[in-house]
């Protein structure tokens, strides 16, 4: 599981414009299972995604097809984790 820590580098109007094509982006990889949770950060200076890859370089990849990405809008800082406690509704995304 990863941690993705958006850090926008140009202003909210460049990144205003460009929401609609990344929530597409981000609404792909909910469909192929990729991305479990996305949100901006307050105060609104970037977002989280927490993802379930099969590897960070497919991770990676993915991020590399995020328009955000792609306009030089935003960096990304990973985190791997391995989740050994969960609240029982999360109980599936445990690792053993």
């Amino acid at each position: 599981m990863y941690i993705v820590t958006l850090t926008y580098t140009a202003p909210l109007e460049r990144i205003d414009a460009y929401l609609p094509a990344h929530r597409a982006w981000l609404e792909e990889q909910y469909a192929r299972g990729l991305m479990l949770m996305s949100g901006r950060k307050e105060p609104r200076d970037g977002g989280i995604l927490i993802a379930h890859a099969a590897s960070r370089a497919e991770l990676d990849a993915a991020l590399r097809d995020d328009p955000f990405a792609q306009a030089g809008l935003a960096t990304y800082a990973v985190t791997e984790f391995i989740p050994t406690m969960t609240a029982e509704a999360l109980a599936a995304w445990r690792a053993e």
